[in-house]
């Protein structure tokens, strides 16, 4: 078994794939026990397949190359699963990188786990938001909320902040444990990230805190996902993303109140971006799946509900009428300069 197996989507990357493949790369020592697989999610437009073949046959011991019809960001991490051999799984969007020391820190704790019967479920590092044509970077960490250089459980955690969630950028999870909750990403459908790193959380009894930052995250090209203009003509995926969590974990049957608390924060953050979204186009149909979003939450959640509904923010971001609207979108833009969110 190897020790981590790094997932990499891959459509239409040929322009960046190198970069993040090489990154990791750099922190082979030789040992052969982590693995890299490259999936091509029927790129078209490039030489991506190619690409991959090549980086395969170069380095055998250490990349493979699966190829398979285009399905989505969800149907390539699925696939990344189903052929991983590590025993922790990690997903890198091949247009981010890994830093080189913060991978050999992290990889030696890993190659620890290996000589444990049980590892630990979830090992978490910071991540840095790369806006390479601003010049700028924003590094998110968790100091505040988790100890570090030993493994804890969520009542050791501390308050997530406003700005603070764990995202696929953080976490590298065992790679089993996804398994035995049978996960399954969503096919054809952006932000399935929050779905990969939101539903095992009730699984997850131990964690780790490396406090360096490992993932970078590039912010810039103009059809990123996450480009506002992108998200809002996609909202309809947002939408179906934030439906599958609501639907994935019935938060009033989580045990742990703490891991509970913040599944609800999460959710609570997803059902405001919804909100947001849907009111920066003024007409029937967007106000209408406003209501039928929060109609879902009811129905679905309807123990938690209250809770979200009655969060400042999502109160603010669903003021009525345009003048609620107004008022909401603006604090909503505020807060985006405030806290440098993407």
């Amino acid at each position: 078994m190897k020790t981590i197996t790094f997932a990499i989507p891959c459509y239409n990357s040929a322009a960046y794939m190198d970069k993040c493949i090489e990154s990791i790369l750099a922190c082979d020592d030789g040992r052969g026990d982590f693995e890299i697989v490259i999936v091509d999610d029927g790129s078209t437009k490039d030489d991506t397949p190619a690409k991959a073949d090549d980086w395969a046959r170069r380095y055998p011991d250490v990349i493979c190359a699966v190829h398979q019809e285009n399905g989505g960001h969800g149907a390539a991490v699925n696939t990344g699963l189903a052929n991983a051999r590590g025993r922790y799984f990690k997903v890198v969007d091949s247009d981010d990188w890994l830093d080189h020391d913060s991978l050999v820190t992290v990889l030696a704790y890993l190659r620890g786990q290996a000589e444990q019967r049980e590892g630990t479920d979830l090992v978490i590092a910071n991540y840095v938001y790369e806006k390479v044509h601003e010049g700028t970077h924003t590094t998110i960490d968790y100091r505040n909320v988790f100890p570090v250089g030993r493994e804890f459980t969520w009542n050791d955690t501390g308050h997530f902040k406003k700005s603070q969630y764990l995202l696929m950028h953080s976490v590298i999870y065992r790679t089993d444990l996804l398994r035995e909750i049978g996960l399954k990403l969503p096919e054809h459908c952006f932000y399935v990230d929050n779905i990969f790193v939101y539903e095992p959380l009730p699984a997850v009894k131990t964690m780790y805190y490396l406090d360096v930052d490992l993932y970078r995250y590039f912010i810039g090209r103009e059809d990123q996902s996450v480009n506002e203009s992108v998200m809002l003509g996609r909202i309809d995926q947002q939408l179906r993303v934030t439906r599958t969590m609501i639907d994935a974990v019935d938060l009033a049957t989580v045990e742990n109140a703490r891991v509970r608390k913040y599944m609800e924060n999460y959710l609570s953050m997803m059902m405001c971006i919804c909100s947001v979204f849907l009111r920066m186009d003024t007409n029937d149909k967007t106000e209408a799946e406003r209501n039928e979003i929060w109609n879902h939450l009811r129905e679905r959640q309807p123990q938690i509900y209250p809770h979200i509904r009655r969060n400042v923010i999502n109160m603010f971001t669903n003021l009525p009428g345009a003048a609620g609207r107004k008022v909401g979108l603006g604090g909503y833009h505020l807060a985006q300069k405030i806290f440098k969110f993407n």
